[in-house]
């Protein structure tokens, strides 16, 4: 009987015998010789999981990694998933990051697409993950791939696919082109072209910067002045490039982090929302005295907003999803927008009032712009992740280019009449209610703990959260008429009229993408008049505390 060091490395020699790639085959050989067995088994206990997100993980060899043979293998169950539904010789285009593989893994899809009697067309260079989703439908493909692990740690390297009205996969397709995935045998057997694909020029970038600058209105105002980072992304230069075309000044960027580097040396974790990842573009713009910073993470899918706050350590403060969200739900009320405003159930209930009081339809879908994408009518969606989609006809997901392009352009326009972001957000909160979110986000190691703290909640759902009688407990696993299953918890909480609170409301899930347990808050607060807006605030920031407290107890946290 074999044992599990000779059964490891048995599986580890079979995958050497196929590996096209000779760096992951010496990392492999490596191991084997010296027989790591706790680092095989974690590189063969199983095979990356395809799912909506496509593929994200760790770069090295063996089917728990992201390596050439498992992109492989995930392009042609993409292509046998196309041709099964009536799209053979269809185009699929091919967009990449700047990350280590990125550009390996692209090629790889094209020769397999090829192989497979598809067209492909790669994008001229790492560009954006918007640039894809733009060309998807500006060229008519049948699907597109971008080769991006976002905003993960510099050891990942992820495969984000999306079909041809340019939007994500959602079910069933995520499960069809797994089973054709699952079906492929050996590699030798994936037919890859060596040439054949094309190679976009820079007409396509062209073209998406025109449709960029044409979600701003002609002739508005333009004087604004942007501190902007990419985080060592690839947004940088494209960023720039669509400012210069809608006519703003051209963004001071932040220097050391303006040119994409897979090693995202600067950052813990290139990510604006994470703590430390905005401190030199804080640097930079206490000496350069800008109206506003602007951040994308590396893919520039998504935008983070900061406004000039003296009562900050750092003299800036960070705009949270939320807070954008319904400034940019402001605007297009403003512009005259007309289509469903659609955001997700973790997102503040704020865009429901906006859009109400604007006559528009409003919808709220589970996380993730692959379900947004597909609100019937859209006009506009966000999610409090720093993602907006601004021009659903041009870009079916977030773009954190032309949101960036769009919150300058309100910016400028309030500045011209003397006003901020800030205070249009305190006219918000006077209008609306003050709707205060916060987070509780648990990253782990042993992914079992988010499992015990979803059943901990499950099996004692909590009574009250921050003082506040818990009137639902709705666990999202069941589904219902609005919603399709996901992994989730929603409590909604009584208000405190006394207080103000007119109501509070809690999401428990695990991250889809991060090993996070993420718990999202929100709190609601009467506002009479801008005199009260401190009051208000501070009833918000004493529940939303309670909240944390209390909801980390209840789940083991």
């Amino acid at each position: 009987m074999a044992t599990v060091h000779e059964d490891l490395t048995a599986q580890a020699q079979s995958w050497l015998a196929e590996d096209p790639d000779p760096e992951t085959r010496e990392e492999l050989a490596g191991l084997v010789e010296a027989g790591d067995v706790e680092e095989l088994a974690a590189r063969f206990s199983g095979t990356l999981r395809f799912g909506t997100a496509g593929l994200r993980g760790e770069l090295g060899a063996g089917p728990m990694r992201m390596n050439r043979a498992v992109v492989i293998r995930a392009a042609a169950g993409l292509a046998a998933y196309l041709r099964k539904h009536g799209h053979d010789g269809g185009l699929v285009v091919v967009g990449y990051d700047a990350r280590h593989k990125s550009a390996d893994f692209a090629r790889d899809t094209a020769a397999v697409m090829v192989g497979a009697g598809l067209r492909a067309a790669l994008l001229p260079r790492p560009l954006p993950t918007p640039v894809l989703a733009f060309a998807i439908r500006h060229l008519g493909a049948v699907a597109g791939v971008t080769v991006t692990a976002s905003h993960n740690p510099p050891r990942d390297n992820g495969y984000k696919v999306y079909l041809g009205e340019g939007s994500q996969i959602v079910p069933p397709a995520d499960a069809e082109i797994a089973d054709e995935i699952a079906s492929i045998g050996s590699l030798a057997d994936v037919p890859r072209a060596g040439s054949g694909w094309e190679t976009l020029g820079e007409e396509v970038v062209d073209a998406y910067l025109d449709r960029a600058a044409s979600v701003l209105t002609a002739g508005g105002p333009r004087n604004v002045r942007i501190v902007h980072t990419s985080l060592h992304g690839v947004g940088g230069a494209t960023v720039a490039a669509a400012f210069e075309r809608a006519g703003f000044p051209a963004p001071v960027q932040v220097a050391e982090q303006a040119e994409p580097d897979p090693d995202f040396p600067t950052v813990a974790f290139p990510n604006p929302e994470e703590p430390g990842a905005m401190d030199l573009a804080f640097a930079t713009a206490r000496e350069h005295q800008p109206d506003l910073v602007i951040a994308n993470d590396p893919d520039a899918d998504r935008c983070a907003v900061a406004v000039p706050d003296p009562g900050a350590d750092a003299g800036w403060r960070m705009l949270r999803g939320d807070e954008v969200g319904a400034l940019l739900a402001t605007h297009l009320v403003h512009k005259r927008a007309r289509g469903a405003f659609a955001t997700t159930i973790v997102s503040s209930s704020l865009l429901s009032r906006i859009a109400a009081a604007a006559g528009a339809r409003y919808t709220e879908t589970l996380t993730g712009f692959k379900w947004l994408a597909r609100v019937d009518g859209l006009r506009y969606a966000y999610e409090e992740a720093l993602g907006y989609c601004v021009d659903p006809e041009g870009v079916r997901d977030k773009d954190g280019v032309t949101a960036a392009l769009l919150v300058a352009e309100l910016a400028a326009e309030l500045k011209e009449r003397g006003r901020s972001l800030t205070e249009l957000l305190d006219d918000i909160a006077v209008e609306y209610g003050l709707h205060a979110t916060d987070q509780l986000s648990v990253r782990v190691e042993d992914l079992s703990l988010i499992a015990d703290a979803m059943r901990r909640l499950r099996e004692a759902p909590p009574a009250t959260l921050a003082g506040l009688t818990v009137t639902s407990a709705e666990d999202l696993a069941r589904g219902s008429a609005a919603l399709p299953p996901t992994d989730g918890l929603r409590y909604r909480l009584a208000g405190e009229p006394r207080q103000g609170v007119t109501g509070a409301r809690v999401v428990v899930r695990p991250s889809g993408t991060e090993p996070k347990l993420k718990c999202y808050l929100e709190a609601v607060v009467s506002v009479a008049d801008a005199s009260d807006l401190a009051a208000a605030r501070a009833t918000a920031d004493r529940v939303l505390g309670g909240l944390r407290a209390d909801l980390a107890a209840a789940a083991g946290i």
